[in-house]
């Protein structure tokens, strides 16, 4: 055990919490991790199940006497998503991630941490090994690449998952019981770059845009925080004034992430090299006044290259890619009319990659109304359509319809209000959890989604409270001790 998790309640929870974190686990890149499970589960004397992407469910006995009580679920995925500050030096297929105790935070070296979904994947385990309570029997269901496609919950086969209720480890808000989400999907934008001689005369330089929030696209989407890559493309707006060729443009990293950080390699005339900066000033006082204090910081930063391009986008091609970013929507479309304050369609602009002479620009659509869903990706659509673009939609996931009369719900209420002295938040989620899928597997399931406060997810703010880590297993605990009563 760290330094960094020493003293730290429940002991059983970090400890566990910690040997993930030592194991590379980004989306679709499991092996690792899945090979520890297996080990964790021949070593604690668990019958475990594995299908064919590395799902994997182990059974952990009842109480003696106690056999014959409802089967439980807990559910989690294992693998992270991978995002670090620039400057910061890490592998995520072989380093492990560096944890930090702040200010009652667990947090992470520069990169994300991983609480998401790791302390869930943790407490389930914990559970497996904690004698300090009575319980009935109780599956733990571990899912593959729920980050980058939610593969493993899509391909759960009939029969694997026995329980009839369960309860998904996978939310990030203390006192709130979730019991809904939005389905997604995402449209992908590729063109076929056209190019031109590198202007004569001309100098190539890099700017970077960086220093944003970025977040999860579905939770954060709402908070105002600003899109790097609609940053970039309005930067560029302010060199209308004088000539310049684009050689490479990239932006955002994750389809389920904000995106923090944005490039762009430029040839401008040395002439017209201090015009440029006064722009990048001129525009840094723009994005003061427009996203204070929602995301208040942002770099840009201007360097000239040695090395220079060969060849740079046309002009005509050069208009057609930043127009499908400027008109490309982005953010909250619609906000639910049942529930306060919970967005219930949005869009993201997640991502422009150039390689092998293509430039794709990923998108993501989000609502908890299938056919929103489906309206918002064909204006996605129609926007790539009009500049010409081949274009990829994704099969995409369905929601997960509340159900304010579960028997989880009810007795987890209740358990809440007994042991805490106030009345939980029922909520739905602006995102995409795996109840959608598993409730159109398994017909039927009876499913609640909690979690402790995390913040930051999906980024390298990721950050998960000690204090509230312990209420939520204690949590935890007392409500599979209810499922014991008549």
């Amino acid at each position: 055990m760290s330094k960094t998790i020493e003293g730290l309640n429940p002991q059983l929870l970090w400890e566990r919490f910690e040997e993930i974190s030592d194991i590379p686990r980004p989306s679709k890149h499991e092996e690792k991790v899945v090979e520890y499970l297996r080990k964790f589960a021949t070593k604690n004397n668990l019958v475990y199940r594995e299908d064919s992407v590395a799902n994997i469910i182990m059974e952990v006995p009842a109480t003696k006497g106690l056999e014959n009580k409802p089967t439980i679920v807990l559910q989690g995925h294992i693998d992270m998503v991978c995002e670090m500050n620039k400057g910061t030096e890490h592998d995520f297929m072989k380093d492990p991630i560096k944890l930090i105790s702040e200010d009652g935070w667990i947090t992470a070296d520069g990169t994300t941490l991983g609480a998401d979904n790791g302390i869930g994947v943790a407490a389930a385990l914990a559970v497996a090994n904690d004698k300090s309570f009575e319980h009935g029997p109780i599956e733990l269901l571990f899912t593959v690449d729920e980050e980058t496609g939610l593969t493993g919950a899509n391909n759960l086969e009939a029969g694997f998952v026995k329980g009839k209720i369960l309860l998904n480890l996978d939310s990030e808000e203390d006192g709130a019981f979730y019991v809904g989400c939005s389905g997604g999907q995402d449209t992908v934008g590729t063109f076929k770059c056209e190019y031109s001689d590198v202007p004569k005369g001309f100098e190539e330089y890099e700017i970077l845009i960086g220093g944003l929030k970025g977040g999860h696209s579905g939770l954060n989407i709402s908070d105002g925080r600003a899109n790097a890559i609609k940053i970039l493309a309005r930067l560029l707006d302010k060199f209308k004034e004088i000539p310049y060729s684009i050689s490479s443009i990239n932006g955002g990293s994750k389809r389920n992430a904000i995106a923090r950080e944005a490039e762009l390699k430029i040839f401008i005339e040395s002439a017209n090299l201090e015009k440029v900066k006064k722009y990048i000033e001129e525009f840094k006082l723009d994005y003061i006044s427009e996203f204070t204090p929602k995301d208040p910081q942002i770099t840009i930063s201007l360097k000239q290259l040695e090395i220079k391009s060969e060849k740079v986008f046309s002009n005509t091609f050069t208009k057609n890619i930043l127009s499908v970013i400027f008109a490309m929507p982005h953010g909250v479309i619609a906000m639910s009319q049942d529930i306060p304050n919970l967005v219930e369609t949005s869009t993201n602009l997640a991502t422009v990659v150039y390689e092998n002479d293509e430039i794709k620009i990923g998108t993501s659509q989000r609502s908890s109304i299938e056919s929103a869903k489906k309206y918002v990706a064909s204006s996605v659509k129609a926007v790539f359509d009009l500049a010409g673009s081949k274009v990829t939609v994704g099969d995409g996931y369905p929601g997960w319809k509340p159900n304010m009369n579960s028997a989880a719900l009810i007795k987890a209420k209740s358990v809440y209000e007994d042991n805490y002295g106030s009345v939980p938040e029922i909520k739905a989620i602006h995102a995409g959890l795996e109840c959608g899928i598993l409730g159109s597997k398994y017909p039927g399931l009876d499913m609640l989604s909690f979690g402790p406060t995390i913040e930051g997810a999906h980024s390298p703010d990721e950050r998960v409270n000690i204090k509230d880590v312990e209420k939520f297993y204690n949590l935890l605990k007392l409500i599979l001790v209810e499922f014991t009563k008549n």
